[in-house]
């Protein structure tokens, strides 16, 4: 499993503290016991072979079961716990509503959930894994995007219908402007869509809260520029679209971790069960 998930028998092994020699002959003994080839190899790197990814995904069920059933029978297994790093809106839309099934499916697994500034730099350190909103995470984080968005201007509905369906710049200009501190090039790629590159509203708010900016903009403090999905999972009746246009955001959610975190039980378990809930 570590082979797979570092492609190289040496980094595999240094884990598992094994000599590179040693772990390739047991892969070589497992790809003679199954009689099909498992890896190709090119210099320090191995990748599966379709055979070898259709058997891993075979095998792999089994060994997490394995686990949970030990786990299960083992009075002597303590809780898992696991440092996470979440960002409250996706907290509160996507993470909260359905941890009641991973619970369910792992109940040793216990999340110490952390809102904090500066998920990203603190992975690794005080934080096991986080859920980030991000154009790219750095590299030497194991990453998974989560999604792809749209940006939107979000308002109260009633000054949707005072600014009507076309734009116009003037009335836009005496407007405020809500704009997260994690989505600042989101503002830049509204303005550019609509053909407002220099323009400058009136004031613009900072906020570093996603379900502040989304009362706010429902309040009628201003124009939010957030993502549709956060529009949606909100599912508030005060609030709607500015104008009718697609603007992809720059922007993602994302999972962090270190590669080495993976190894770790509590991170796989909630690594795999994220994955394959498609939150």
């Amino acid at each position: 499993m570590r082979t797979v998930r570092l492609g190289s028998a040496r980094a595999a092994a240094e884990e598992i503290g094994l000599s590179p020699s040693a772990l390739s002959r047991r892969i070589a003994n497992l790809e003679e016991f199954v009689g099909k080839k498992l890896f190709t190899r090119a210099r320090q790197s191995m990748q599966l072979t379709d055979e070898g990814q259709a058997f891993y995904e075979a095998v792999n069920p089994h060994f997490e079961a394995l686990a949970r059933a030990v786990e299960s029978q083992s009075e002597s297994i303590s809780i898992l716990r696991l440092h996470l790093g979440v960002l409250p809106l996706f907290g509160s839309q996507r993470l909260f509503p359905r941890l009641g099934e991973l619970r369910a499916r792992h109940p040793l697994l216990h999340i110490d959930i952390d809102t904090g500034p500066h998920l990203e730099d603190r992975v690794g350190d005080t934080l096991d894994a986080a859920i980030i909103l991000s154009r790219g995470p750095s590299r030497g984080l194991h990453a998974v995007r989560l999604d792809h968005n749209m940006v939107h201007a979000i308002c109260n509905k009633e000054l949707a219908q005072k600014l009507g369906k076309a734009v116009d710049r003037d009335a836009l200009a005496r407007q405020t402007f809500l704009i997260h501190n994690e989505l600042p090039a989101s503002f830049e790629a509204w303005k550019q869509a609509i053909g407002l590159v220099d323009f400058e509203p009136a004031a613009i708010d900072h906020y570093d809260s996603g379900q502040l900016i989304l009362e706010a903009a429902a309040q009628g403090l201003g124009i939010a520029i957030m993502h549709d999905d956060h529009l949606r999972r909100a599912s508030d009746s005060r609030l709607t679209e500015l104008y009718d246009v697609e603007i992809e955001s720059p922007y993602s959610y994302w999972f962090v971790c270190k590669p080495t975190a993976l190894e770790e039980r509590p991170v796989r378990l909630f690594h795999d069960w994220l994955v394959s809930a498609g939150l």
